[in-house]
């Protein structure tokens, strides 16, 4: 059974496609009310990424607006793809993770690929994120490479790593 998250998120991603509007929180459920980070993540029905977008620390005023905001950004702005058009939203899957806070680590061995997220950080302007248990990552050292990649961190730069949890809804 869908989780009340993945439904508003494609509520969200459907309204916004369809008529230009964003929805609007309601009174929903108390876990929507709390001030959470989230990912929103878009995969079409064979398991491609379409899109994908998150925040490491909330930004919104609780996870309804933050998931409603991510999921809308995850269809029309993540800038390795083009914008979903209406005509692709029956042929989506879409699953929402709820960030923990972040916990900075001393080295590796306090990482699981598996269990933790890493945001790995260089500097003011450079960062990396990587969700935990994503096909094709197979250790720690890689999920940090990818990170570091993805966040421009170069070989031999100092860098500093933070570990998070996800609630993953589908």
């Amino acid at each position: 059974m869908e989780s009340v998250y993945v439904k508003l998120a494609k509520k969200a991603i459907e309204e916004y496609l369809v008529n230009g509007k964003k929805i609007s929180c309601c009174k929903l459920i108390d876990e929507l009310e709390r001030k959470k980070a989230c990912f929103v993540s878009i995969h079409l029905l064979n398991g491609d990424l379409r899109g994908c977008i998150g925040t490491i620390l909330p930004v919104q005023e609780n996870l309804c607006e933050e998931i409603i905001n991510n999921a809308i950004s995850a269809a029309t702005r993540d800038p390795r793809f083009k914008p979903i058009n209406k005509v692709e939203l029956e042929h989506l899957k879409i699953s929402v993770d709820v960030l923990s806070e972040l916990e900075k680590v001393d080295g590796y061995e306090q990482l699981d690929q598996k269990k933790y997220g890493v945001l790995v950080e260089a500097g003011a302007y450079k960062r990396g994120v990587l969700l935990p248990d994503l096909e094709g990552v197979d250790s720690v050292e890689e999920q940090v490479k990818i990170a570091k990649m993805k966040g421009g961190i170069g070989e031999g730069e100092e860098f500093v790593i933070y570990r998070f949890q996800v609630e993953r809804h589908y």
